[in-house]
Order: structure tokens, then sequence, then C-alpha cells
């Protein structure tokens, strides 16, 4: 078997990687029935309260990022600055390239010097380079979302304090800016500089919900914005808010706690298959020499590293819930 026979077989384990992964992500016939049934308890409502959930989750779907727009950005690289920004770190979209193709070559590098089998090590290398720099954004956006969803609500209890004592609602943002520490603070003070130079607070703040693309954040903004149309209680609305979201946060932490064992076992399941290989080349190189230059153990070793990912994720989608 030559090496053009190895790579035909390589992508066409790939593709049926990526026709597995078409077929998991399609959309549940549970769910969009229950979509459509809670669509026409809408229409269909005479209650407010039942208008205004609507209204809520109809702006929420429709500032959904679509495939791999965010933000409203139009492309993968606009995608990537919103990606960058979300992570909270002054990166940009020349350093986060540049740091991929520097590790996607030194990985190469390194396993070809050690194995010699060059398909396998830029194989290897490409994973790497586009893999790990895309798991350490992910890691480090979810963590700083994780920190501003923990501190929101205490920021909207310090915006009711305010409201209530009679301090209008820009200056409220600003208390909050310089009172909550951490990232709460850090995207009130973007949205009271954006206030000073002249836009308006929903602009401000609807540039902040882009940045961020979190519920939350765009609940308090729609509600905002409701409010401007509608008149009402401000305060008692974002402190019935506050309360909505701390009790979101209890069922997240509700559904972690319930499937942490999952996870844990599809941890072990999924890391052995590849500690194991480490630790007897490391003991022993000349035992698994040939599975870096014979052909038909190339190719296996490929096909199962396809069908693992393919159940690594079909277990996180297991574990995954909608709330």
């Amino acid at each position: 078997m030559d090496i053009i026979q190895t790579f035909l077989i390589a992508a066409g384990l790939m593709a049926l990687m990526v026709i597995g992964y078409l077929l998991v992500t399609g959309a549940s016939p549970g769910k969009a029935g229950q979509r459509r049934l809670e669509a026409v308890r809408f229409r269909h409502s005479e209650s407010t309260t039942a208008r205004v959930e609507s209204q809520l989750k109809k702006a929420i779907a429709a500032r959904r990022p679509k495939f791999h727009k965010a933000a409203g950005s139009g492309s993968r690289i606009e995608a990537l600055q919103v990606r960058l920004m979300r992570s909270g770190r002054r990166w940009t979209v020349s350093q986060y390239i540049y740091t991929s193709l520097g590790l996607a070559l030194a990985v190469t590098a390194l396993l070809y010097l050690r194995s010699g089998a060059l398909m396998l090590s830029l194989f290897i290398g490409v994973i790497a380079g586009a893999g790990l720099p895309h798991m350490v954004l992910n890691s480090m956006i979810k963590r700083r979302i994780n920190k501003f969803n923990a501190k929101f609500p205490d920021a909207i209890e310090l915006l009711v304090r305010g409201l209530r004592s009679g301090l209008p609602v820009a200056e409220t943002l600003g208390v909050v800016a310089t009172e909550v520490p951490g990232p709460v603070g850090e995207e009130f003070r973007s949205v009271v500089e954006r206030i000073k130079i002249g836009r308006t607070m929903e602009e401000s703040l609807q540039v902040t919900a882009d940045k961020l693309g979190t519920a939350e954040f765009q609940f308090f903004v729609i509600t905002l914005a409701i409010q401007r149309e509608t008149g009402g209680n401000l305060a008692e609305t974002l402190s019935n808010l506050a309360d909505v979201l701390r009790k979101r946060a209890q069922m997240k932490l509700k559904i972690k706690a319930m499937s942490s064992e999952s996870k844990a076992s599809a941890y072990i399941v999924g890391s052995l298959p590849f500690i194991v290989f480490g630790l007897i080349w490391w003991i022993n190189p000349d035992y698994l020499a040939t599975f870096f230059t014979d052909d038909r153990l190339i190719v296996t070793g490929l096909g199962g590293m396809v069908w693992m990912s393919l159940g690594a994720f079909i277990m996180a989608k297991m574990v995954s819930f909608e709330i």
C-alpha cells in the first residue's frame, strides 16, 4: 500500500466522521415539536407575561450566531476576532494565526525526527496546530463567561439599589463599573465609556451583548429595551431578572453535578489509549516503531482516532443539556 492509498483511506475516514457529525447534530424532533407548541401558545395567549416571553425568545433567536458568524460578523476572520475579544486578552488575529502555524510546524518536526513518518507527522501537526489553540481559547472564553455570570446577578442588584435610591440608569451603570470587580466591571466600564463619547445606552449595551454572546446579558438588554418602550417599575423588573438568573445558575450547577460521573468516565475511557501508547513508546520505542512506518498500522491508527473522536463527541452531546 503506497502513500496515496493511505491518504485516500484517511480522507475517506475523515469524510465519514463529518457525515456522522452532521447526522448527530441534526435538529431534534422532540425539541422542534415543543417549540411549535410554545409558539402556538404564545400566539393565542392573552397574558402579557406570555407575550413578553415570546418577544424575548424571538429576539434571542434572531441574534443567535449562524455557522461561523458571531455577533453579526460576516467572515471567519471577524468571528475569530470576536472570540479573541471574548477571552479578555489583548490578542490579535495575526498573533493567533502565527501561534497556530508555529505550533503545527514544531509538532510536525518533532514527530518526524522521532518517527520518520512524514504524512503521519504532518497530520498530527495540523491537528495540534488547529486544535490546541482553539481549545485553549475556548477554555479561556468559558472561564471568563462563567466569572461574568457568577457576578452579574450581584451587579443587577446593585443597579436595583441605585435606582431605588433615585439615581438615573446611566449613573448606576458607572457605580457597577467601579464597584464590581472582574469581567463584570470591565464590561460595564466599556459601556460607560461608549456612553461618554456620545453613543446611546441601548447601542452601548448591545455592543457588549454581541461581544459576550451570553443569554444572561441579552436578557438584561432586552429587559431595558422593553421597559423603555412600555414603562413600568424598572427596579422591580431588574430584581426579578436577578432572581431568575440566580435560579438559572443553580440549575446549571445541578446539571453539572448530575453529569459529572458520566464526564469523568468519558475522560478516563478516552485518555487511556493515548496514555498507554505514550508509556509504551517511552519505555520501549522499538516495540512501536513499525506503527509509524507500516502503512496498514498508520491507517489503523488514523481510523481508531477518527472513531474515538466520534465516540467522544457523542458522549459530550449526551451529557450536555439545554437550559
